[in-house]
């Protein structure tokens, strides 16, 4: 059984997504009900919220709204990554709300829709670095160009547990390795860094991607990183871009099969319990 660390759910109705209006491929609702009925189908057995950047307002309201998710009978949901603004000076009030609310498991600010320059004031840094203690982790999606700056931020906070998202964002399309691979290494370096095996079937070449291509970032990933440091996600809806979710767990299974049954356990759900105490 798989756990799912990265679903990302869509409600037009209820929330606003100012970056919706430039993606056309995923400007849709993506619902939860639709995702349970194929995740039953696929062997997926629990899930949590990643942020979807609704407008900065509206932040806490999706918190609220994935916990009524949670809340109903037999939900798959068990948590939420926020989105949050650690730019900002009133970040240790947002913060003190998150922690101190069981649903909310980690924030994430996607760092590669801001200037470089977000993660490297004073604010910012010290921001995340108090999140140490609180049993949040701050989830790291970056561009590989971006790497160095988010090593800087880790060694800024070393007692602060990241998440690497989607293996680092390479160039699945172009075969590129440089300078992913190098900051990869980088990161894994750091004993509070993990990863995240997700988001590559979206980087590759829409109609002629392969598990040959996708194959190298996993498994430089896994070997950087270990089994006891990587979790699966789905990036459902994203995903779609790429084939769509039963595509993803279909090439996940076939990426593992050489794979031991407590190293598959480790990725397949072990590690997510763990580092969310789940």
């Amino acid at each position: 059984m798989l756990f799912d660390t990265h679903l990302h759910l869509i409600y037009r109705d209820r929330l606003t997504y100012p970056w919706l209006s430039g993606v056309e491929a995923l400007n849709r609702d993506s619902r939860f009900d639709d995702y349970t009925r194929n995740a039953g189908r696929l062997g997926i057995e629990g899930c949590l919220h990643m942020e979807v950047d609704v407008a900065e307002q509206l932040i806490e309201d999706e918190t609220r709204m994935i916990e009524e998710l949670m809340a109903e009978p037999e939900s798959l949901m068990r948590g939420v990554i926020s989105s949050c603004r650690p730019e900002n000076t009133d970040f240790p009030a947002f913060l003190e709300r998150a922690a101190s609310n069981p649903s909310v498991k980690g924030l994430r600010r996607v760092l590669h829709v801001v200037p470089d320059e977000t993660s490297t004031t004073a604010t910012f840094r010290d921001n995340i670095k108090s999140m140490a203690g609180t049993g949040l982790t701050f989830d790291l999606c970056v561009f590989p160009r971006q790497h160095g700056l988010a090593v800087e931020l880790v060694d800024h906070c070393p007692d602060v547990r990241f998440v690497l998202d989607h293996c680092g964002v390479p160039d699945v399309a172009a075969q590129s390795f440089d300078p992913w691979r190098a900051g990869i290494k980088a990161l894994a370096e750091r004993p509070n860094v993990a990863a995240k095996i997700s988001g590559v079937i979206a980087y590759g070449d829409p109609e002629t991607w392969s598990l040959d291509d996708i194959r190298p970032y996993v498994d430089e990933t896994v070997e950087a990183f270990g089994t006891d440091r990587i979790v699966w996600g789905s990036d459902s809806p994203v995903c779609n871009l790429g084939g769509g979710l039963a595509i993803w767990v279909a090439a996940t299974h076939n990426l593992t099969a050489g794979w031991s049954d407590d190293e598959r356990d480790a990725l397949y759900r072990l590690n997510a319990c763990r580092l969310w105490q789940l």
